[in-house]
């Protein structure tokens, strides 16, 4: 037996199944157990092949019989009060147990409470006993392979060396549960998988990535191998109060980033017109209608742009959201455009009883701008390879902008990678460059809010997330100069 101190592992009432919104690609956590050692799983570390009838074990422990069902929430309420309960999580205290030919209630007592040691009982034991309320026997506690979670199952297969870390976090797009697995834990991904499907009533299928994001298509798809489940990737996906459908193997979705989505959908207000230019299968564009926010939303893989198509009509935003099939590149050249030739005005009728017809409030009308107020280009690989596309995107139309009107030139919410410094500020140093590099015009940190350079730039640096221990996603938002929006190219 080691010698080595029992690791805590996280119980599995916190559900693996949810989207660990900035948490890292790396999915082996350091974990930890609250249960004590006599209630853990037994130990096989040579199973390859699961077996569920092995879990299962009968523990000795203490109850207190009640013998007046009257006496039951008194009795629970004095023993709960002084911590006198077994403290186990999902563990149901008040059992059914025979007695003299009956069957009464009793309560399951803590773990060092022994029912012929009368020096372990506390004084509140010790008093409901005198009083004749409860008395104090053995019970067999029996826990199987349904108690256990996931976490405390995988701590009893796994080779110990492999135990300070387990494969923990995943996540769940539909009903795919997708998994990142670190080389010394591939022998046990079978294993893995029906472990997972088994304490994730929610997953019915079990994948995990075989290659880089993006490496064999530039749709952002992936390899993948079926590691459980059911080989069905046709997922139905919520976010934001929005439905999504689609194959989950042929377009781009990461469910860490509703945080994201959520964030960059809320800085937009109802009645503005925002350029969505590699926007997937919409988790952007789509909320964003629902907000009465007019978007023009394109993306280039030919399913992404089914599926947005699908999700524009299931949510009923197609007043305002327009779905596009064209490189990212063209479109925002030949958007700007088009838009300032295509007024469009939106009206919604009050949803009211006829019986309130008479007193319903007027429609909201709006006006569909005919110029962006918002860029988002969510392609964190390249999308800043892209942003040459908006030297003179207005060249010619100064007068349809400040100081002659009141319209400012669109921001600009650009995804990226860097690295993951010490010191931030040198990422964002980097990521400056990289942008002043395409557009021909130096932006620096100081042009942020408060900073000593261009206030008018408006530039925010936000981090997003964590992907690896070198590598995070940020997202650059400034508003574009008119030495870059007005040049003549």
């Amino acid at each position: 037996m080691s010698s080595r101190p029992p690791k805590r592992i996280k119980s599995q009432h916190q559900s693996t199944s949810t989207p660990m919104s900035k948490e890292t690609d790396s999915e082996t956590k350091p974990v930890r157990s609250d249960i004590p050692a006599m209630f853990r799983p037994p130990v096989n570390r040579a199973m390859r092949v699961l077996d569920r009838s092995f879990f299962k074990r009968t523990v000795p422990v203490s109850a207190a019989t009640i013998f007046k069902t009257s006496d039951i929430a008194t009795v629970r309420q004095a023993l709960h009060k002084k911590r006198d309960l077994l403290a186990l999580p999902r563990m149901a205290t008040l059992r059914d147990i025979k007695q003299d030919d009956a069957v009464r209630k009793c309560l399951l007592l803590r773990e060092e409470i022994k029912h012929d040691d009368t020096a372990t009982w506390s004084p509140t034991v010790s008093e409901l006993v005198e009083k004749g309320m409860v008395s104090v026997g053995p019970y067999d506690l029996t826990i199987d392979y349904d108690y256990w979670s996931y976490a405390d199952i995988m701590a009893s297969i796994l080779p110990e060396e492999l135990c300070d870390e387990i494969p923990q976090g995943f996540t769940q797009v539909g009903h795919v549960s997708h998994l990142n697995l670190r080389e010394q834990y591939l022998p046990y991904k079978q294993i893995i998988a029906e472990i997972l499907l088994d304490k994730n009533p929610t997953v019915k299928t079990v994948i995990r990535k075989t290659d880089d994001v993006g490496s064999h298509s530039q749709f952002r798809t992936f390899p993948f191998e079926l590691l459980g489940g059911v080989n069905d990737l046709n997922v139905i996906q919520h976010e934001q109060n929005c439905e999504f459908r689609f194959d989950y193997s042929r377009v781009y979705w990461n469910s860490r980033l509703e945080t994201e989505h959520r964030r960059l959908v809320d800085k937009f207000r109802p009645g503005e017109m925002v350029c969505d230019v590699m926007a997937g299968v919409g988790p952007f564009a789509v909320p964003a209608g629902k907000k009465k926010i007019f978007v023009w939303a394109n993306d280039l893989n030919p399913h992404g742009y089914e599926v947005m198509q699908d999700a524009i009509k299931r949510n009923k935003v197609d007043k305002f959201v327009t779905p596009h099939n064209q490189d990212g590149r063209d479109f925002i050249r030949s958007s700007a455009r088009r838009l300032l030739e295509s007024p469009l005005t939106v009206t919604i009728e009050p949803k009211v009883r006829r019986s309130q017809k008479d007193t319903a409030p007027p429609p909201e009308v709006f006006h569909r701008p005919t110029v962006f107020q918002h860029y988002v280009m969510n392609l964190p690989g390249n999308a800043i390879e892209f942003l040459d596309a908006f030297v003179g995107v207005y060249a010619g139309e100064e007068a349809r902008f400040a100081p002659h009107t009141e319209q400012k030139l669109p921001k600009v919410h650009v995804y990226c990678f860097s690295g993951h410094s010490e010191d931030e500020h040198h990422d964002h140093v980097d990521i400056c460059q990289r942008i002043s590099e395409r557009i021909g015009f130096e932006i620096t940190t100081e042009d942020r809010v408060g900073g000593s350079g261009r206030q008018e730039l408006e530039l925010a640096i936000h981090n997003v997330r964590l992907v690896s221990p070198n590598k995070q996603m940020f997202c650059a938002s400034f508003r574009l100069p008119e030495e870059v929006a007005f040049k003549k190219v």
